[in-house]
């Protein structure tokens, strides 16, 4: 009997191959879509899983009031760690984890950058980074280990064997290659090419017992049967025994499988998170397959007329309704089937783009058997939701009134096939007056005053014997002509590597934890990047040598401090006392989406990371960047 109607179905779709086409293309393009966005949000929801335990993996989150409100975060001071490894018998390792630096590897001739992070030599055993060469708890023993992932190691050593190898970092470090480690994955929160022993921070006074300084992440392992429900009670009390600055403050541990999704706290309670985002593509993905089956009832009820003729015989000459129904709901699930493979051949066209414009790697994984059960899923789903209603409308005619060609009701003002384009029509503009409004807050975005001089600006990390030239090299920079002023900072003007709200100022009340962001800067910062100065002077160390320990107020900071006259105003800060020098007109530090936050420009007395240049606007860049090539090298 199947056969029949699969033969039937067939001959009925290659008679009307115009149809047919359409039919297919239509649901074809929304399966597409809709395939490319549960791959996205699959790539999310599975963010970080493949770690072995991560049901008992944690991270160190803080929370303490300000001004009335609750305040959640996640770095800590870089003693956590043993303090909690030392003091709660529930825990069973623990590991820290800088923020990823940049790092410059020397082999040979071979010179290559790479981004990498600092941990503990437990970090391996906490989470689950496949080790080729090496054993998770020796790789990182010693002070001058190094630990790269298969394609660094790679473009290093080219085929010799890496492990055992000595590489020159930074033109000032001797490290041993002691561990290979697969790539890492691109759903991970992590983004390292290379790791290095907690130990070699210790060596270089980069490790402190300050709890002011909240500046690592910290990651917890619990021993099995613990939870963190049974040591998060405990840890409250952790501020207060170790911390007489911040007693009040409050530790506990927080899920890691949990913090891609869902870690963004609101009054000290978790209220969402990336899961928003997925939960709205989701809904997204839902309206475009809807949209499509919509279109495919359309066209086939659009055809009732000449379908109408087949089901008046055939009920004429026996058949059963529900027969009719099986019938017309197989030609959907077999126009679903084509329909699903073309759409597959959409998806993997697309998928370059899109992972380009995302940045993220999907992939058809067809060696997966939730790839198969998720594809029957959606062809059994979208045949039926766009085979359901032909399959009931048709098959209701009446063979009486039909053979008399009078089956039609004119009379009815609301029917179903009318509901049907409406409510197609209502999802199509909703979709469309979204995509509009979102391309417009990212125009608007992109086309925001960020505060700054972008043109002929440029920036480059210090590396090697960078710093100890700097001054070598600001000078030939300028007597060349490359660059008109010359500046440095501790990081990029586009992103903000440190605060804290423990600074303070006359009239600063006593329960205020604003966060205040920091840059550190040397003389002609404002005249480098272009940033407006709106009262006082830039940095300049020849005429006032006492600018060393001067700052700079951004707008924001000046309403939070609340300085009818700022300059001479005395700011407290990391034991150290800086006077006011001027005022700079707010600028976009990180994303052009956000508030600008209150920042803080201290003087040369801070350390430094970047070279910031202006380049001479009358040479071409190209000729620029060759020139200072050069020098750089030189």
């Amino acid at each position: 009997m199947f056969q029949n109607y699969f033969k039937l179905a067939w001959r009925n779709l290659i008679s009307n191959k115009g149809f047919t086409l359409l039919n297919i293309l239509g649901l074809a393009t929304g399966i597409a879509a809709t395939a490319i966005i549960l791959l996205w949000i699959n790539y999310e929801v599975k963010f970080d899983h493949f770690h072995k335990n991560i049901d008992r993996v944690f991270e160190v989150y803080n929370l303490d009031s300000n001004n009335g409100s609750l305040n959640v975060w996640n770095t800590t001071p870089k003693v956590m760690a043993s303090v909690i490894q030392q003091d709660y018998p529930e825990v069973e390792t623990t590991s820290r984890l800088n923020w990823g630096n940049d790092a410059l590897f020397s082999y040979g001739e071979k010179r290559i950058k790479a981004t990498g992070n600092i941990v503990d030599s437990t970090f391996l055993n906490i989470f689950s980074f496949p080790l080729i060469t090496g054993q998770p708890a020796q790789v990182l023993q010693g002070s001058n280990s190094l630990v790269l992932t298969e394609t660094l190691a790679a473009d290093i050593f080219g085929k010799e064997e890496p492990v055992g190898k000595t590489l020159l970092v930074n033109n000032q470090y001797n490290f041993i290659v002691t561990g290979i480690l697969k790539d890492i994955p691109s759903n991970t929160q992590f983004n390292f090419k290379f790791l290095v022993p907690w130990s070699f921070a210790r060596q270089l006074g980069f490790d402190d017992t300050f709890w002011g300084n909240n500046s690592t992440r910290t990651y917890v392992k619990l021993k099995e049967g613990n939870t963190a429900g049974d040591i998060n009670p405990k840890l409250k009390t952790l501020r207060k025994k170790y911390d007489s600055e911040s007693p009040n403050m409050h530790t506990f541990l927080y899920p890691f499988s949990r913090s891609h999704l869902y870690a963004r706290f609101e009054d000290g309670k978790e209220v969402g998170g990336r899961i928003e985002i997925i939960r709205m593509f989701g809904i997204i993905a839902a309206f475009i397959l809807i949209i499509a089956c919509i279109n495919f009832m359309n066209l086939s009820t659009a055809r009732s007329e000449r379908r109408s003729r087949e089901v008046g015989i055939r009920k004429t000459i026996g058949a059963s309704r529900a027969s009719l129904i099986t019938q017309f709901l197989g030609e959907s699930l077999l126009l679903s089937f084509f329909a699903f493979l073309a759409g597959l051949v959409l998806v993997y066209f697309a998928l370059p783009w899109f992972n380009e414009l995302v940045k993220v790697k999907l992939e058809l994984d067809a060696g997966n058997v939730s790839f198969w059960i998720g594809s029957v899923g959606i062809i059994l789903f979208t045949g039926l939701l766009a085979g359901f209603y032909p399959a009931f409308y048709l098959s209701s005619f009446n063979p009486v009134l039909v053979l008399k060609g009078t089956f039609r009701k004119f009379n009815m003002v609301i029917t179903p096939r009318k509901v049907l384009v409406v409510l197609q029509f209502s999802f199509a503009i909703t979709l469309i007056i979204s995509t509009i409004i979102v391309k417009q807050q990212i125009r608007n975005a992109q086309n925001r005053n960020t505060g700054y001089e972008k043109d002929n600006l440029v920036y480059s990390f210090m590396e090697g014997d960078a710093e100890k030239n700097y001054l070598l090299i600001r000078q030939e920079l300028l007597q060349s002509g490359t660059a008109v002023s010359v500046t440095k900072t501790n990081s990029p003007i586009t992103e903000n590597w440190t605060n804290t709200w423990g600074m303070g100022w006359q009239g600063k009340p006593a329960n205020d934890k604003t966060l205040i962001d920091r840059i550190y800067a040397d003389e002609a910062f404002a005249k480098t990047t272009g940033i407006k100065l709106l009262n006082g002077r830039d940095f300049d160390l020849v005429k006032f040598p006492t600018d060393s320990n001067g700052v700079l107020l951004n707008e924001t900071a000046l309403k939070l401090m609340n300085f009818k006259e700022p300059i001479g105003q005395i700011i407290r800060d990391n034991g150290e006392e800086w006077h006011v020098i001027g005022v700079v007109e707010d600028f976009v530090v990180r994303s052009p989406f956000i508030p600008v936050t209150p920042l803080l420009i201290f003087g040369a007395k801070g350390w430094f990371n970047v070279i910031n240049v202006k380049f001479n606007e009358s040479r071409s860049v190209k000729a620029n960047l060759a020139s200072m090539e050069r020098i750089f090298k030189k």
